[in-house]
This record gives structure tokens, sequence and C-alpha cells, in this order.
């Protein structure tokens, strides 16, 4: 693996979209055994896959995947662990909303 150059993948996957009150959730599967790792990108090809209430859709596409460089993948190993920590700061909990009215 080059330490600055980007590889470039084109896979065929399968897009599994579930707008459900048990499941809503979007999902990509790479259908030849693909993995990602930290630094990469996936772009999937096509029009978005929208579910009705209630549906749940899978569909057959391709998948750019973008490998990232050896340098990118270290910076992400580096600072992965930061932006996640950044996400645990916020909260869903309808009692901070409550704590935000009351302040207002």
């Amino acid at each position: 693996m080059s330490l600055f150059a980007r590889k470039v993948e084109q896979v065929p996957c399968t897009v599994e979209v579930s707008h459900r009150f048990e499941a809503l959730h979007a999902h990509v599967r790479f259908n030849d055994g693909s993995v990602i790792h930290p630094g990469d990108e996936v772009l999937v090809q096509g029009p978005p896959v929208l579910a009705a209430w209630g549906e749940v859709i899978s569909e057959d596409r391709i998948a750019t995947i973008t490998r990232a460089n050896w340098l990118e993948r270290q910076w992400t190993r580096l600072t992965g662990d930061f932006e996640f920590i950044e996400l645990c700061e916020f909260s869903f909990s309808e009692e901070i909303s409550l704590e935000q009215e009351a302040a207002a």
C-alpha cells in the first residue's frame, strides 16, 4: 500500500432501507465480501432508496469504495476516538428538552 496513493474499487452491494416502527435503518452489504477500514469512503451509485412508512426495500446496486492511503488511515485511527466522544456528548432524552425550555 502506497503512502499517498488512493485505490478505487467498484463492488456489487445490496442496500436495505427499513421504515417501520420496529426497525428504522439503512444498511449496505457488499456482495463480494469487501471490508471497510478506517478512513475508507463508500458511495452507493443510483438514486436514493426511499421507503414509505411500514416498508422495507432491498435493492442491488454498485458501490464505489475509495480506499484511504496509509497516512489517512493512521490519521483516522488517531482522531476517531475524539469524534466518538463528541457524539457521546449529545443526549436525545426528553428531560434535556424540558430543562432547556425551563431555562428559556
